[in-house]
């Protein structure tokens, strides 16, 4: 088997012909498989999703509790039947929830990432290898000229900043879902301990993190 028989571009998404089903389709499907919270990977409107427990909650915060017709939990490392297609969702280590998605079928195994992290990550599970023949990976910082430098060593610099200048704010910008938290998981394992004042748009995200 051909892994374009398992996995295919359509104007939806990531078709799977034998299984009849979506992997993050941006447009309504009837049945889509969701890797994370993000928006350009969950939408609503589809009719049925299958998704973590974690990103299913995050999109009814996100988009109200009515985002599908109906909804279904997958536990990471238990294989669904769908059409005789087997599907397993492991740790993406990207955001809370986050999954890859392994689908097997006829000796073909393909792993769809979403987005994912290597690195040690305390506000989610650790990003898990699968064995597999294809890997379809995210590359948004995939090009050479991306270096990061380690999370700790940002965040050490903003404290040192604070310290200096005690008497002004220090504004970090963060995506709601995922980095504001992180950065906030990273500053208190730093040792700061004083108030962190957040947006609006973070509170329910983070409230939910909390839980």
């Amino acid at each position: 088997m051909r892994a374009s028989d398992l996995l295919k571009p359509r104007p939806e998404g990531l078709y799977c012909p034998p299984g009849d089903f979506f992997i993050d389709p941006v447009r309504p499907v009837e049945r889509a498989l969701i890797t994370h919270g993000h928006s350009d990977h969950a939408r609503s409107g589809h009719r049925s999703v299958l998704a973590t427990q974690e990103t299913l909650d995050i999109m009814g915060l996100r988009y109200g509790e009515d985002f599908a017709g109906t909804t279904q939990a997958a536990v990471h490392g238990e294989t669904l039947d769908m059409n005789g297609v087997a599907v397993t969702f492991h740790p993406a280590g990207h955001v809370l929830g986050s999954a890859q998605i392994c689908v097997e079928h006829r000796g073909m195994r393909i792993v769809a990432s979403g987005d994912y992290k290597r690195q040690k990550d305390a506000t989610c599970l650790p990003f898990e290898p699968i064995r597999c023949d294809v890997f379809i990976t995210e590359a948004t910082f995939g090009l050479p000229v991306f270096r990061h430098p380690p999370d700790h060593e940002e965040i050490a610099r903003v404290l040192k900043s604070a310290a200096q200048f005690p008497e002004r704010s220090h504004l970090i910008g963060a995506y709601a879902l995922g980095k504001a938290q992180r950065v906030m998981r990273l500053l208190r394992d730093a040792g700061y301990d004083k108030p962190i004042y957040i947006h609006g748009a973070l509170a329910k995200l983070s409230e939910y993190y909390q839980s």
